[in-house]
């Protein structure tokens, strides 16, 4: 008996083409989950890791958008790390009577500065350089370890009376 036709194609094949890519590529951008993408899609996660496997172009999309907001990441915690310095300014409303109005104007303009965090910093050269960071230290010891124990050749006879002593 031949399969029937129905018409109906894959929910896949509209987000095979450039205005679905695009759209799962921003998702990505925007720090969304692959649950949350899936979600947005209207699959389930499940659905959504076989079309990352069956599908290069869905895969690569979504690598491609997590990789820009990986790298802002990074770079905010780099930022934050090591301290920084922004300016901050002050604007306050005024009347002009010239215009009869309202206007916006810069009061004072403020250089602040954000301390290093430690925290931050931590977090960089653990990640960064786990061999000389990580808490675990593996330490490696060679040679032999000698116990020295007055009561090794004593019968179990023997350490029963002293023990009762």
């Amino acid at each position: 008996m031949k399969k029937k036709n129905s018409g109906r194609r894959g929910k896949f094949v509209e987000w095979l083409k450039s205005e679905g890519l695009i759209k799962i590529e921003g998702w990505a951008r925007d720090g969304l989950t692959d649950e949350q993408i899936a979600a947005n899609i209207g699959i389930s996660r499940s659905t959504l890791n076989e079309w990352k496997k069956k599908y290069s172009d869905i895969s690569d999309t979504l690598k491609r958008g997590k990789e820009v907001v990986d790298r802002q990441v990074e770079n905010a915690l780099l930022k934050r790390a090591l301290g920084y310095q922004y300016n901050e300014v002050t604007q306050e409303k005024t009347w002009s009577d010239d215009l009869g109005i309202y206007e916006m104007s810069v009061t004072k303009i403020v250089i602040k500065e954000v301390n290093p965090d430690v925290t931050a910093q931590i977090f960089w050269l653990k990640n960064r350089k786990p061999k000389d960071w990580r808490d675990k230290q593996d330490i490696q010891h060679s040679g032999n370890v000698e116990i020295n124990n007055p009561m090794k050749d004593l019968t179990a006879e023997e350490l029963r009376k002293l023990i009762n002593k």
